[in-house]
């Protein structure tokens, strides 16, 4: 048990809390996302539910806001001051099998989740990213890998934990009238410290990735493929200049690459039917399908597990206009992009108390940049050109890294979820102590 005083009060903990200065502090307020860095005047590293409670308790009485991170890949709006807290050390996963559920701790990662569900043959609707986590994930929707076929991660929670501004611990279930806006509105109505979550049975995939030489015609037959494809087919395709480093693979070294990247749920052998189309959008420079267990979906997207600085934005589109994407977005852009746009429809246009808004987009497009060496203000002006052009719908949150303007948070919502959202907000957090992310400032 430690007590750390604070501002004349007493956090009764048993993870540590930490200043400024202190041996800790800089490793725990730093996360995955490196162009922001929470700041704040205290962290507390949560052991359980309690130290969260202590914390927000504390938080209250001080009338200070509070920001959250497990593992800080998705980092909004960093705190420049209040209490942090940090539940990367909250890793817990239990599996149900009979029930077909798992309870996740706050801090748990999609590769535990994926490696306990896969102990009974099932799995978690879990994104391209092991390293990601899982809660975190889930609050933003959750748009994964088996998403046309068994829609957002968001519309499978079961029961979730959390603890209120007013420093309640509290459990919901879906009569309740918060669990809703929590689905999709994220960390704004308190701190989530476990869910229950509903698995699948799946095991295996057909899946992996197709890798072509970087044109508008590949983005194009793509585009064109994904009409014709059933609902358990989800396939996204990203544009990337791949750099000239030994650890890429010799095909793809030094070259602006097309990546269509494949999870089928059927047999194989329909899976390769499929794709074959695919195959003559362009030469292949190297091709990574197969029947893979679930336990090794990542290696789909391969998704980089180190840390970095970068800037994104977000669209979802009712058409995909090519040209003006690779344009906007390719070799050719102002700043280097890495651009992924991914198939909706299926069953995420299915109704669902989750917030989670634009059902009936047919792709969801983010891009996003490295800011290694790279003018930030370039960045955004490069991406807010692209979304601008395509005019799409709204945003999805879970893909916009980094600070959101008021309009874009409230584009990610249809208009009566938004208004319900805001009044939420004034009831639960009138004096928006949970502003560190999209956030959704109180009806007035």
């Amino acid at each position: 048990m430690i007590d750390r005083r604070e501002d004349g009060e007493m956090i009764h903990v048993n993870g540590p809390v930490l200043r400024p200065g202190d041996a800790g502090y800089d490793e725990e307020r730093t996360g995955f996302q490196l162009a922001e860095r929470h700041r704040p005047q205290v962290i507390v590293r949560a052991a359980g539910p309690e130290d969260v409670r202590a914390a927000v308790a504390h938080a209250a009485a001080a009338n200070l806001p509070v920001a959250v991170q497990a593992t800080g890949h998705g980092v909004a709006v960093p705190a420049e001051e209040g209490v942090l807290i940090s539940t990367r050390a909250m890793t817990g996963v239990r599996v149900d099998p009979a029930a077909r559920t798992a309870w996740l701790e706050a801090g748990a990662r999609w590769g535990q989740v994926i490696d306990a569900a896969a102990r009974h043959g099932l799995a978690p609707l879990s994104g391209s990213s092991p390293h990601v986590g899982a809660v975190g994930y889930t609050l933003g929707g959750g748009l994964g890998l088996l998403a046309r076929r068994y829609g957002y991660a968001a519309d499978h929670v079961r029961a979730i934990e959390l603890v209120t501004a007013g420093a309640r611990r509290i459990r919901l279930t879906p009569d309740d009238e918060l669990f809703p806006a929590l689905l999709g509105g994220g960390g704004n109505f308190g701190v989530v410290t476990g869910m229950e979550i509903g698995l699948v049975p799946v095991t295996r995939l057909y899946g992996g990735g197709l890798h072509f030489p970087a044109t508008a015609d590949v983005l194009e037959a793509w585009r064109d493929w994904t009409a014709t494809v059933p609902d358990e087919l989800t396939s996204a395709i990203a544009l990337a200049p791949m750099p000239d480093l030994p650890v890429v693979p010799a095909p793809l070294r030094g070259r602006h690459i097309a990546h269509v990247r494949i999870a089928y749920t059927g047999d194989p052998s329909v899976g390769e039917r499929l794709v074959a189309p695919l195959r003559t959008a362009g030469p292949v420079l190297m091709d990574t399908l197969r029947e893979l267990p679930y336990t090794e979906s990542g290696s789909i997207s391969n998704d980089p597990p180190f840390a970095h600085a970068y800037r994104s934005e977000t669209a979802m589109l009712g058409r995909l206009d090519a040209a003006t994407v690779f344009d906007l977005a390719g070799p050719g852009a102002a700043v280097p992009c890495v651009l992924q746009v991914r198939h909706l429809g299926g069953a995420l246009a299915k109704p669902s108390p989750a917030v989670v808004g634009h059902r009936d987009a047919e792709y969801a497009l983010y891009v996003l940049s490295v800011l290694d060496g790279h003018d930030p203000a370039a960045v955004e002006e490069t991406h807010r050109r692209l979304v601008g052009a395509l005019g799409g719908s709204g945003t999805f949150l879970n893909f916009h890294y980094g600070p959101a303007t008021a309009e874009q948070v409230r584009a990610a919502y249809d208009a009566d979820a938004w208004l319900r959202l805001t009044r939420l907000k004034a009831g639960h957090d009138p004096d928006n102590m949970f502003r560190f992310n999209h956030n959704i400032a109180p009806a007035r």
